[in-house]
């Protein structure tokens, strides 16, 4: 009781001491100032492995020590070093052709198709039959198999992405998406299968985006961590677009609309396309020495000062790329400029606080992100604190410039022990806790917190709600829609000087005070009874 009594007085005292509880000294201004050069022109869309990333990397680090922070990464630094191999497709060279018979048509990158090899190899070649595997999962807890035994080593697969919709929860979380339905699954699974090549058959409706923006994530310089010598890996991790799709798979007589029916069935099984596929991939690579980067703000309490709380967020985006109106720079203002600063302000916030909290903070901003969480599943793998003594990972991507809300979305918690906590901060705050708003969409599997998750760690993403303060009733979903649709992923993803940062204020002062509550909470929190990532958390040593 006495600890306890200790643990709640230190944390009353750290609220407290900028004389607001609510408020805790966050400066919406110094968001929008660290979001403002993140996004500018000068660091050319923060490329892996470019000098946008190398300026980027030092800025952050270079304002963690400016307001006190000590460095939590290697060897006394703000780093940890992320090897990775860069590759990228050489448009003019790269080819598909596919033939039936005497006859052939070819696609063309990237009107017709983009992708990349895993191989990490300068030249691909392959020359294989093509299969349509349906949503290409095998997920023996929901008795679904699309492959049903079929021998496909050496073969390309041809798929949707996505997963058979339900509306029970029990059968691949109803409406929700789960990492089966991720494109990250598909080519995991491909690679298992022993396939040469791997091609989704991108719609809007299954991908959840439209063609736009696969071609700008996938036209690109793409780094994966480096594959030891003689591991399995694609020739072509591949999508092509619908209309490209439909005439890959004019054999089996079927529109897209007739083969995604027969993909949501049960009985489904594997359909030989009847062409072979030819590819010519050839790649320049270049070995990347990347960087996550790292801040630590130590407990008060010497026995709790060794688990900490994670707050994560992604400083990369997409550099330079497809050309759009005349712009190549994809600035990543939204995704993740914003993220970046207000984690920024929560270390500076953290560190000046008088009376710290019993467990320590660490403040990371990872790579790659945008190439598949590559950054945060390195540090997943080589932690500064263990995923056993870390108490939680409070994740933060893309926030929009439109002021606060009345409502907050936390999808992920609802699953942890940490929910009640989750609901009484922000019930404080005077926010509703609102359900995942595109539960389809598979957000949960879409950014960083999900490689915390994966080895045990109780991890979510803290994102802005949709009930807009002083606006009407639908600008929430409108405005949504409209970044999903006209600037993800995009170049026109720009900070602008009329930005109200008000809403991403909000957003800092609550995952400030949730952070701080679970710092002096007397347990380490978990995952709830069934939970998928449960298993981990106890592997990791927490019970």
């Amino acid at each position: 009781m006495k600890r306890r009594t200790l643990w709640l007085c230190c944390l009353t005292l750290s609220v407290s001491a900028f004389g607001d509880g609510d408020n805790l000294g966050v400066s919406g201004e110094r968001i929008r100032a660290h979001v403002k050069y993140l996004a500018s022109d000068a660091l050319e869309g923060r490329g892996v492995g470019t000098r946008g990333e190398q300026l980027a990397t030092e800025y952050l680090a270079a304002q963690l020590e400016a307001e006190g922070v000590q460095p939590g990464g290697e060897n006394g630094t703000y780093f940890q070093r992320v090897p990775l191999v860069g590759s990228m497709p050489i448009e003019a060279s790269a080819s598909l052709k596919v033939h039936k018979g005497r006859t052939e048509f070819g696609l063309s990158f990237p009107q017709d198709f983009v992708g990349n090899s895993f191989a990490q190899e300068p030249d691909n070649d392959f020359d294989a039959e093509a299969v349509f595997v349906g949503h290409g999962i095998s997920a023996p807890e929901f008795h679904w198999d699309d492959y049903k035994g079929e021998a496909l080593r050496g073969k390309v697969l041809v798929y949707f992405t996505n997963e058979p919709p339900s509306d029970d929860p029990d059968f691949f979380a109803g409406r929700a998406l789960t990492y089966y339905g991720r494109w990250t699954y598909k080519f995991e699974e491909a690679t298992r299968r022993g396939a040469v090549a791997a091609i989704i058959i991108h719609t809007t409706p299954t991908a959840g985006y439209g063609w736009a923006t696969v071609r700008g994530s996938w036209s690109q310089d793409r780094p994966e961590v480096k594959i030891e010598p003689g591991e399995a890996a694609l020739k072509l991790a591949a999508w092509v677009t619908s209309e490209a799709g439909t005439r890959l798979t004019a054999g089996t007589g079927k529109s897209l609309d007739e083969l995604l029916a027969l993909a949501n069935r049960p009985d489904f099984r594997p359909i030989p396309l009847g062409v072979r596929i030819r590819g010519h991939i050839p790649v320049k690579l270049r070995e990347i020495s990347s960087r996550n980067v790292i801040g630590r703000v130590d407990g008060a309490d010497p026995s709790l000062r060794p688990e900490a709380v994670l707050f994560t967020a992604h400083w990369d985006h997409l550099g330079r790329s497809v050309p759009v109106n005349g712009d190549d720079i994809y600035n990543g203002a939204v995704d993740n400029a914003t993220g970046c600063a207000m984690v920024l302000e929560m270390a500076r916030i953290w560190q000046a606080l008088p009376h710290k909290p019993a467990r320590s903070a660490l403040f990371l901003f990872v790579t790659a992100e945008e190439s598949g969480l590559l950054g945060s599943e390195y540090y997943g793998q080589h932690p500064m604190v263990a995923a056993g003594k870390t108490a939680a990972d409070l994740n933060f991507d893309a926030f929009y410039p439109f002021g606060p809300t009345r409502d907050v979305f936390v999808s992920g918690a609802e699953r942890t022990t940490l929910w009640p906590l989750v609901q009484r901060d922000a019930k404080a705050m005077g926010l509703e806790v609102k359900p995942d708003a595109e539960p389809e969409q598979g957000f949960y599997y879409r950014s960083d917190h999900f490689s915390l998750a994966r080895v045990g760690v109780p991890a979510f993403s803290i994102e802005g709600g949709r009930d807009y303060i002083g606006k009407p009733a639908d600008f929430g979903t409108t405005v949504f829609q409209t970044y999903n649709e006209q600037h993800y992923h995009q170049p026109s993803d720009e900070y602008h000087d009329d930005w109200d940062v008000s809403g991403m204020e909000q957003m800092t002062r609550f995952g400030l005070r949730l952070g701080l509550d679970i710092a002096s909470e007397p347990k380490l929190a978990t995952w709830r009874k069934g939970d998928e990532f449960l298993a981990a958390r106890g592997q990791s040593g927490v019970k």
